[in-house]
């Protein structure tokens, strides 16, 4: 049984680790020359990532890289750019290894039209072309912009997974949030994915959203259950106007309270427990037969800049604007203006900008925040046979900080591992956080992470 009462006193400034070390630690000492080495001696398979980063119109509670605008030949540019990004890609890197996992984010990817994403979807095949079998292959899409065309097109290319941005169904919410896209809509929209056989979709919700109330939230809720997804990612608002000019746009007045939020937050998890949806991970609900639930009985989800995954074990290469690459002892990110990333392209180099190459310590300290993160428990003796390291002594400092959320009933420590409660999995954030070396030098008073409630 989930201890709501519990919450307030762990709500604080901390990492979502969608990657460890986080974002904030790229750096331009980790160069193009030693990306290079990197990108062409891990032997993974492949995860692709491309980041098409337009849009129309802002959503203002969106914290994504995105470009607003209307002129057509700004999509058409940016295309020829991906096109001499994969050739640049095939020079130096093995492009004939298993691709495992597909994903476009943006942005909206599907504010490119059918011809458009026929074009990047040839192109990525062309430079990668040994696609697994199984392999996940997802988009996310835009109801407002999405046609029997787009889907038509998504089907020849083999996408079979796709997730709707939601949000929230009710009108005041979405007019505060500049997102009108009414019930009706959505559900066209689902209903064209499903009759072209698409069997996983998800349904993203953000709570802590202007007006939200558990009220309009209950009824958000309820018309989505009509739609019947396969998975929901339920995330909370992370409110960081002084990072994202678009959020000053939100009167913050409007915006629910803490206790409304977990009023909020209890009521969903319940709610969609009691409809048959298992909760996976800190914010992610799937049905019983979904890949995601089956991963998390395996031990084998995985995390990442996409959330969670089952596709673990994998080398993900970051294309397009602003996009990060992840590597068995790296990560990377490509320039994030456009501007820079044309020019790089037009020197005939990868658009990389930045990123860091990690240390024995970090590679260890992320595999346990993963495992934590992902799975919810962690087991000392694999970590000491992998790392060979005493666990009890290299982390005693974490172990220390761990014990008031012990005694809190969050986790259970022994000399076996960690195991976390069902109200620790909702504060994994908190729990994590003692693992992490580079929070100790952060000034408590920075803003930089969002809060973890």
């Amino acid at each position: 049984m989930i201890d709501f009462k519990k919450f307030a006193t762990y709500s604080k400034p901390g990492p979502r680790y969608t990657s460890y070390p986080t974002a904030i630690e790229f750096n331009e000492n980790y160069t193009l020359d030693s990306y290079l080495q990197d990108l062409k001696a891990d032997s993974n398979p492949l995860s692709l990532y491309v980041h098409l980063p337009f849009c129309r119109s802002a959503c203002y509670f969106c914290g994504c890289n995105v470009i607003y605008t209307s002129k057509e030949e700004n999509k058409t540019l940016y295309l020829e750019y991906l096109k001499k990004e994969l050739a640049l890609l095939k020079k130096v890197m093995d492009t004939q290894k298993p691709v495992y996992q597909l994903h476009f984010g943006g942005g909206t990817p599907t504010f490119f039209d059918a011809n458009e994403l026929e074009m990047l979807i040839f192109l990525l095949k062309e430079t990668f072309p040994n696609f697994a079998k199984d392999a996940e292959i997802a988009c996310e899409i835009d109801p407002r912009f999405f046609s029997v065309h787009q889907m038509q097109t998504l089907k020849n290319g083999g996408f079979n997974r796709l997730s709707f941005g939601i949000q929230d169904f009710d009108a005041n919410v979405q007019q505060a949030i500049h997102r009108i896209q009414p019930f009706s809509l959505v559900q066209d929209s689902i209903n064209l994915a499903r009759n072209f056989g698409i069997h996983s979709i998800n349904f993203d919700l953000i709570y802590g959203l202007p007006f939200q109330n558990l009220q309009t939230f209950k009824n958000t809720l309820e018309l989505a259950l009509k739609l019947n997804p396969d998975r929901f990612a339920i995330f909370n608002y992370a409110h960081v106007p002084w990072l994202k000019k678009t959020m000053r746009k939100i009167d913050e007045t409007t915006l629910p309270t803490p206790d409304e939020k977990l009023k909020i937050l209890e009521f969903s998890i319940q709610f969609l427990q009691n409809k048959g949806y298992k909760m996976i991970g800190m914010d992610h609900f799937a049905k019983p037969d979904d890949e995601l639930f089956k991963s998390i009985q395996k031990g084998q989800l995985r995390r990442n800049f996409q959330g969670y995954s089952t596709k673990g074990g994998t080398q993900t290469i970051g294309i397009g604007l602003t996009s990060i690459g992840e590597g068995s002892n790296y990560y990377a990110q490509n320039f994030k203006t456009l501007p820079e990333y044309q020019n790089a392209i037009d020197k005939g180099i990868l658009p990389f900008h930045k990123g860091i190459k990690l240390s024995a310590d970090d590679i260890l300290r992320k595999t346990i925040i993963m495992q934590l993160m992902s799975n919810f428990k962690l087991d000392f003796r694999t970590i000491e046979a992998q790392f060979k390291i005493n666990f009890m002594k290299y982390f005693a400092d974490a172990l220390e900080a761990l014990k008031p959320l012990e005694y809190a009933g969050l986790i259970h420590i022994n000399k076996d591992g960690i195991i976390v409660s069902q109200t620790g999995a909702l504060l994994i954030r908190n729990i994590t956080m003692p693992f992490d070396a580079y929070l100790k030098r952060l000034g408590a008073n920075q803003k930089i992470f969002s809060k973890t409630i």
